[in-house]
């Protein structure tokens, strides 16, 4: 499809959905999901592989927790990008004047009484979270469900996901959850090595 932003094409909804079946069938995608059953069981929580389509951020491949209380969010949701960890960490990797006019024609709908809704005060939290390097859902998205997520580079430093988990907000508080940014942080280098080695 024709890339508005710039004179050529980028691929379309068919072609990255193929892309994902032939990644999805590889022996890259064993590999990606060991690391994250590695990162579930390290945190305790379910752990999402998250990348951005046109409709929101798109949850690609996840370990579920074994506690019985849980959030269930499959492979293929979509959910949006201004009020969930991955989908700020996704915008806040834009340059500065990108991030602000996709900000300023998007539809911050609120969802929670967290909900960030105002244009600016959002911009200031995603420059928060471009200098510090992860983002937080505090119960912006769904009442009573935190999150964290960082993004995952590629070898260039290009945002390419986010990997990222969630909790009920009964079993691990936000600040619980912000002490585990570190073993995400390393998760990521590790999906970095594992998805981009030759």
């Amino acid at each position: 499809m024709r890339d508005e932003r710039a004179r050529g094409l980028r691929p379309g909804r068919r072609a990255r959905m193929m892309g994902a079946g032939v990644v999805h069938s590889s022996s890259s995608h064993v590999a990606r999901h060991q690391v994250l059953q590695e990162l579930a069981r390290e945190v305790g929580e379910t752990v999402n592989f998250v990348v951005p389509e046109d409709r929101g951020m798109s949850y690609q491949d996840r370990v579920e927790t074994d506690w019985p209380f849980r959030i269930q969010l499959p492979i293929g949701t979509n959910v949006p990008f201004h009020c969930t960890a991955s989908g700020k960490t996704y915008l806040a990797s834009l340059p500065k004047a990108e991030r602000r006019r996709l900000v300023h024609v998007m539809h911050l709908e609120r969802h929670t009484e967290s909900t960030i809704t105002d244009p600016d005060t959002f911009l200031d939290e995603l420059q928060d979270i471009a200098r510090q390097g992860y983002a937080l859902d505090r119960c912006e998205y769904f009442e009573g469900m935190v999150a964290v997520a960082v993004p995952i580079l590629d070898p260039t430093g290009r945002y390419c996901a986010s990997v990222a988990f969630h909790a009920p907000e009964q079993r691990i508080s936000i600040e619980l959850a912000e002490t585990k940014v570190g073993v995400l942080q390393a998760t990521s280098r590790k999906l970095t090595e594992t998805i981009f080695s030759s």
